[in-house]
């Protein structure tokens, strides 16, 4: 997989995912210098080339002189989830704008791991990895065949399940505390009503004045953000 930016490079220096190459810019900068001081620092493969070379990898002119090629993404194990956990599930979510939202949200108030469906979602992308501004190399990741089942897994080791739903409770009734899971749905369907089924309890964000509905990485930012304040309060 082809990435860009020098906000991604730094993300991915500060994470365990494995690198092939980075291509820089030959035409240098302080900060430039100072992310190529970095990667040799790491003892990992780079090489200059010209500006032209950069865009020819990455389909993108304005690529910031950074360009990575990190071959697959390496995807957490779904069971791989340690004690009192707060996880992000997504029930075929396939915008990946939206997924890269969601996931920076995510890791700003300090989810453990997101989930995403093997099908019919997007899974991490080069455009993906472009809107979390690179985050997404901060939390675990990982893909799950059947969401259902894995709800049922989870809800086994005692971990609470809500569902993100506009026919839910208002939020500020519910406890919403760790270990915790929520699932959001997909852009324009919701969660499955297979999925739903198997939340614990569906929950909505209130409102002053009624609308259809808020685009699903806003609605996980407001909820997910609510569930850090009361962690921090």
């Amino acid at each position: 997989m082809i990435i860009y930016g020098r906000n991604v490079l730094r993300e991915l220096l500060l994470s365990s995912q494995p690198l092939r190459m980075v291509y820089f810019s030959d035409q240098h900068d302080k900060e430039l210098d100072e992310l190529i001081e970095k990667v040799k620092e790491r003892k990992l493969p780079f090489t200059i080339a010209p500006r032209n070379v950069l865009k020819k990898l990455c389909g993108e002119e304005k690529n910031q002189g950074v360009v990575v090629d990190i071959g697959e993404f390496q995807y957490a194990h779904e069971d791989d989830i340690g004690e009192n956990p707060f996880i992000v599930l997504l029930d075929q979510i396939q915008d990946p704008q939206n997924f890269g939202a969601i996931v920076r949200s995510a890791v700003a108030v300090g989810t453990d791991m997101i989930v995403i469906t093997k099908d019919n979602s997007v899974h991490v992308t080069a455009g993906a990895i472009k809107a979390s501004a690179g985050t997404i190399f901060r939390v675990p990741i990982a893909v799950t065949v059947n969401l259902g089942r894995y709800i049922d897994k989870l809800k086994e080791k005692g971990i609470w399940i809500y569902g993100a739903d506009m026919s839910g409770r208002t939020f500020w009734d519910v406890e919403l505390k760790r270990p915790i899971g929520i699932v959001f749905g997909n852009e324009g369907s919701g969660i499955r009503a297979l999925v739903k089924q198997k939340c614990d309890e569906l929950i909505s964000i209130p409102m002053k004045l009624p609308i259809d509905s808020l685009n699903v990485s806003v609605s996980a930012a407001i909820i997910l953000y609510e569930i850090l304040r009361r962690e921090m309060t």
